[in-house]
């Protein structure tokens, strides 16, 4: 193996064929992964979640400097771990078990070539993976109604308060005469998988403490549900006065345009926090006075 912190090409050939070794072997699970993600809008943070796993592997690049490459037995225990319980998953027809098992798998084998330290450095890019896994519908559900109920209430108050006659019974808005579910107009829990991701994203692309990592992550629902009336205000009127065309329009570019409202506001914590001078920063800042 390599000296300490040195890397050859053998360690990366190692790493790139063990890595789609792994992956080869769970293929059908990884296919059907693919496959949920591309049909079904409610996990499509899975499309997201390797991109952004190299996103957040790149920014951290440099500490490839300071570890290197190392064999550790770890790998092949993650990787037993990985393949029994995606064989218990198999047997007891449990999805998230089946999913976690595979990415189990592949971690295994980074892990066999890469060791414990080059792990722990790029720990923020292996969590990202986790993604990777569709939402249980049972969670979804306990995720999704809830915030249906929260944004409807709140979004037929608003349009209220700007003149908008508004009707609503459950999660159904009625606006001139048109019957809008909020599960249909915007379902949250599309929302909810996706805007976590981001959220995760951009408090490990942005150097701050922990304690205010932490913050931004406990704060990132509060965010979602702020997005998601956003989102849902114009679709209700898009669809209560105007053609369904055209309101199937706003709702699928605002699903979009959503997301970077999201950054605009996890940034706008930030820098509040940073105006009631919370340190923000995770290495002190030496200030030194200026010669006379």
């Amino acid at each position: 193996m390599s000296r300490l912190n040195e890397w050859r090409s053998v360690d990366l050939a190692l790493l790139v064929g063990l890595t789609l070794l792994a992956v080869a072997s769970c293929w059908p699970v990884w296919r059907e992964i693919f496959s949920i993600a591309t049909h079904s809008p409610e996990d499509s943070q899975i499309l997201l979640a390797a991109p952004v796993a190299v996103w957040l592997a790149w920014l951290r690049r440099g500490r490839l400097r300071a570890c290197g490459p190392s064999w550790s037995w770890f790998g092949p225990v993650l990787i037993i771990f990985g393949a029994v319980l995606e064989r218990a998953g198999e047997a007891s027809a449990t999805e998230i078990a089946r999913h976690a098992g595979i990415i189990a798998v592949a971690l295994g084998a980074m892990l066999t070539v890469l060791g414990v330290r080059v792990m722990v450095a790029f720990l923020p890019a292996l969590l990202a993976l986790a993604f990777l896994m569709p939402v249980p519908g049972r969670l979804r559900q306990q995720i999704a109604v809830p915030l249906q109920e929260i944004s409807a209430h709140l979004s037929q108050n608003l349009l209220d308060l700007f003149g908008f006659a508004v009707e609503r019974s459950g999660n159904l808005l009625i606006i001139n005469g048109e019957q809008v579910a909020v599960a249909e107009a915007c379902n949250g829990m599309r929302m909810v998988s996706a805007l976590a991701l981001l959220s995760f994203a951009f408090v490990f692309s942005v150097p701050m403490r922990h304690q205010v990592r932490v913050l931004l992550l406990v704060a990132s629902p509060v965010v979602a549900l702020v997005v998601n009336i956003v989102r849902l205000v114009p679709t209700v009127l898009a669809y209560g006065h105007l053609s369904p065309g055209v309101a199937d329009l706003i709702h699928d570019v605002s699903g979009w345009a959503v997301l970077g409202l999201a950054v605009v506001l996890l940034w706008g914590l930030l820098l509040l926090l940073r105006w009631f001078e919370v340190p923000i920063d995770p290495y002190p800042v030496e200030r030194r006075e200026s010669a006379r």
